[in-house]
């Protein structure tokens, strides 16, 4: 991320409550260089999806699905184990009936 992870993270939830969404920051790591995982919640629907920062092959920033399951129980067991390898991990919530993700950056789905 050219922008520290602090400045970053509050940027897009920013976008997100413009957009009518409810984002919060569940964990904060490192403030300069922290990783993020980004949680998406649909409560009305009852799916959730995260997504992880990744490097392609060819060196381009990608947003990515780490987990393939839609299943809120499924994701935070992988954000545990996670936050095990990765103390400086960084954790947004994203609460949108849509399913909104808010990125600006490629985002590659499942």
């Amino acid at each position: 991320m050219l922008l520290s992870t602090d400045i970053w993270a509050g940027a897009l939830i920013r976008r997100a409550e413009l957009g009518g969404a409810f984002a919060t920051v569940i964990r904060k790591g490192d403030p300069r260089a922290g990783a993020v995982l980004i949680k998406v919640v649909d409560r009305r629907a009852g799916v959730a999806h995260l997504y992880s920062e990744a490097t392609r092959g060819d060196g381009e920033r990608i947003w990515m699905q780490p987990v393939n399951s839609r299943i809120e129980a499924d994701l935070d067991a992988y954000v545990e184990r996670a936050v095990r390898v990765d103390p400086d991990l960084w954790i947004v919530e994203i609460d949108d009936p849509q399913g909104r993700h808010f990125l600006v950056e490629a985002v590659e789905t499942r």
